[in-house]
């Protein structure tokens, strides 16, 4: 799993592996990243269904309760094909801009 860290945000990627094994490795992980924004890079996935993404949910409502940010990034899922709770952009720049939208949002208190 590689981590690259910008400030408060960390973009998690790994290449070479199941979707089953980035999901328990980020798990694993997670303890360290729990303080950042969160952003999952899926570009290695030559596969990806909405079921698939689902299977961040949990993580993702864990994340958010805590008043951080939660995105995944792919261009092989249709954010309108997927649960509303979960954050997903086509770029890794477009996820930076939902980051810093929720940030105002969280700031504002909406």
């Amino acid at each position: 799993m590689i981590f690259d860290k910008e400030g408060n945000t960390t973009i998690v990627f790994q290449e070479k592996t199941s979707l089953a094994m980035f999901l328990k490795n980020l798990e694993n992980a997670y303890p360290k990243l729990r303080h950042d924004h969160i952003v999952i890079n899926l570009f290695s996935f030559e596969k990806l269904t909405a079921n698939d993404v689902l299977e961040f949910l949990e993580i993702s409502r864990k994340h958010k309760a805590a008043n951080k940010s939660f995105v995944l990034v792919t261009d092989k899922v249709s954010f309108d094909d997927v649960h509303d709770e979960i954050s997903l952009a086509p770029t890794i720049q477009e996820a930076k801009d939902i980051i810093e939208m929720e940030e105002i949002e969280r700031d504002l208190e909406l």
